[in-house]
Parts: C-alpha cells; sequence; structure tokens
C-alpha cells in the first residue's frame, strides 16, 4: 500500500474530511487532495505530524511494504518534542525580524512619551511660550497617550503574529535536517552586527546623563537649555534601548531554535516553573514606574527603575533558582 492509500485510510478511521485533516496539518485541502491523488508528496515536517495524529509510525507511513499500522511510540506528555521544519524556521526568523522592529520601536515610543510634556511643562514655567500651566500639561499628557497607544498596538500586533511561534520558547524542540546549520550560519553572520548594536545601545545610556551634568557646569539656575537636557537624555536612552532591544530579539531567535542560552531544555523547565512569578514581578515593577513618574512628575529619572529591575530580576530568580537545586 502506498503513502497516498495510507492517508485515506487513517483519515477515514479517524472520521475527517480533508479540510479537517487540513487544518491539524497547516496546509491547504488542496495539498492533502495531491497527497492522496499520489500527486505530490509531503514533506518530513508533515509526515511526522500524521504519524502523531494518526497515532503510527513514520515507517508505516514511508515504507510501501508495511501493510500493517505499526503504533507509534508513546511520549510522556512531560516533555513533548515539536519538530522544525525548514520552512517553519524560516518563517519564524521572518517573523522576529519584523517584530523585532516593531517591539524596539514601541519600546522606544514609551520612553519617549513624556518628552513633549516636559518641554512644555518646563518652557511654560520659564516663560518661554504663551501658554497656560493647564494647556502645556494637557498638550504634553495627550502626546504621552499618543505614542502610548501607539506602543502598544504595536506590542499587541506583534504578539498576535508570534504567537503560534511560542512553543520555540516553552518546548522542546527538533530541527529536521538543515535547519541547524542554517540558523548557525545565520547567527554567525549577525554576530558582528549584534555585538555593535549592543555595544552603542548601552554606551547611549550610560552617557545620557551627561547632557544634565553639562546644563548644570555650563548654565546657572533654570533655563530652557536645562529642560532640553532632559528631553534629550530621554532621546539618547530611547535610542540606546531601541538598539538593545531590537540586537537582542534577532539573537534570541537563533537561540531558541538551537536551544542555547536562556532557552536550553533545562531552561524551558525553570521558566516553567517561575513564569507565574515572573509575571507578578513585571506588572509590580510597571505599577510602581507609573506611579512613582506620575505622583512626582519626574519622568526624567524614574527611568532608573528599568535597569535596576533587570538586575534584581536576575538576582532574585538566580537566587530562586538555587534554593530549587539545594532543595531538590
Amino acid at each position: 500500500m502506498i503513502l497516498a492509500d495510507k492517508i485515506i485510510e487513517l483519515r477515514k478511521k479517524n472520521g475527517w474530511s480533508q479540510e479537517e485533516l487540513a487544518e491539524q496539518l497547516e496546509v491547504s485541502r488542496q495539498s492533502i487532495s495531491k497527497w492522496e491523488g499520489a500527486q505530490s508528496v509531503p514533506d518530513m515536517a508533515r509526515i511526522i505530524r500524521m504519524s502523531e495524529l494518526f497515532g503510527v509510525s513514520t515507517d508505516y507511513l514511508l515504507k510501501d511494504e508495511l501493510e500493517r499500522p505499526e503504533l507509534m511510540e508513546s511520549r510522556t506528555e512531560d516533555s513533548p518534542v515539536r519538530i522544525v521544519s525548514m520552512e517553519e524556521a524560516n518563517a519564524f526568523l521572518a517573523v522576529r525580524q519584523l517584530n523585532a522592529g516593531r517591539v524596539a520601536l514601541g519600546v522606544m515610543l514609551c520612553i519617549l512619551s513624556p518628552v513633549l510634556l516636559i518641554l512644555l511643562g518646563g518652557a511654560q514655567e520659564l516663560g518661554a511660550i504663551s501658554l497656560t500651566e493647564g494647556q502645556a500639561a494637557g498638550l504634553g499628557m495627550v502626546a504621552l497617550f499618543a505614542l502610548v497607544g501607539c506602543a502598544v498596538a504595536l506590542f499587541v500586533t506583534s504578539s498576535i503574529r508570534a504567537g503560534r511561534y511560542e512553543y520555540l520558547e516553552k518546548e522542546p524542540v527538533e530541527t529536521l535536517y538543515g535547519v541547524d546549520g542554517m540558523v548557525r550560519d545565520r547567527k554567525e553572520k549577525f554576530q558582528p552586527i549584534y555585538a555593535r548594536q549592543l555595544t552603542l545601545g548601552i554606551v547611549l545610556c550610560v552617557v545620557a546623563a551627561v547632557p544634565i551634568f553639562l546644563s548644570q557646569i555650563l548654565i546657572e539656575g533654570d533655563s530652557v537649555w536645562a529642560v532640553a537636557s532632559v528631553a534629550v537624555l530621554l532621546v539618547l536612552v530611547a535610542i540606546g534601548v531601541l538598539l538593545i532591544v531590537r540586537a537582542s530579539m534577532v539573537w534570541g531567535s537563533f537561540q531558541r531554535l538551537l536551544e542555547e542560552g536562556d532557552y536550553t531544555r533545562e531552561a524551558k523547565e525553570d521558566s516553567k516553573k517561575h513564569g507565574q512569578i515572573s509575571g507578578i514581578y513585571w506588572g509590580l515593577v510597571t505599577a510602581g514606574y507609573l506611579a512613582w513618574s506620575f505622583i512626582t512628575n519626574g519622568w526624567d529619572h524614574t527611568w532608573i527603575v528599568w535597569p535596576v529591575a533587570a538586575v534584581a530580576y536576575g538576582a532574585v530568580f538566580g537566587i530562586i533558582k538555587a534554593l530549587r537545586q539545594k532543595n531538590g
């Protein structure tokens, strides 16, 4: 019995139409029709997926001489292994590349959102513009919420687009022939870009405070230039963070496919264990940042919450991991 006949027999045995099988395999109904008509052959990733759906071995599907189904060896539900084809890997890398730019832009917009509010507020207080305090604050808040709204839209659309690839972050994966070499080649080519953007981003964040120090040294008292120095600080930080986030997301895409760095199988297991704690932690950090910023109106310095929280995050979960290893 050839593969085409086996697909027909197993599909009908499970009571599925061509459309239903196509949906589970994430292909078109026309593809199923061609496979069953022996006009084309599914790739290895689809063969493996069919063996899982039908509960038979890949040998049974591929070997014409095998007439009786061989049951597929069962996997433990605690450690399912997902198969990643070349097509899937390329699609993931393309989506990740696009999302890296969009998410980085969204983070940049969040950091830049209070800039107009700071400039208008400072200029109004110094009498440099003919606006009332309420008008200056109102325009600044409109700009702030508009930029944050755009950032949220970027985050949401990026999250939806990347949703189908969440398993790469949470589940063990196996790549088909050629995928590993392709990913390593692209990673090696991107490495100098990653190092350059990461270094430049960190340098910009470090030197961002220089304009404020210069304004205090060169300009005595309050002035438009002193207010502008705060805006320059936020702009430099925003550009630096954009470079860091974009480079890190692209680099992380290679690590996910290769199960390296923060995406080894051990790291994925640890991530499952403290995923809820992580969500609570960053939720509290965000709430604290917004509360501090709005209460003190100190957007020029409250950004320090994020690097401090990031360092504390690593320390906290390092301690948690050490305690788990000790106890278990």
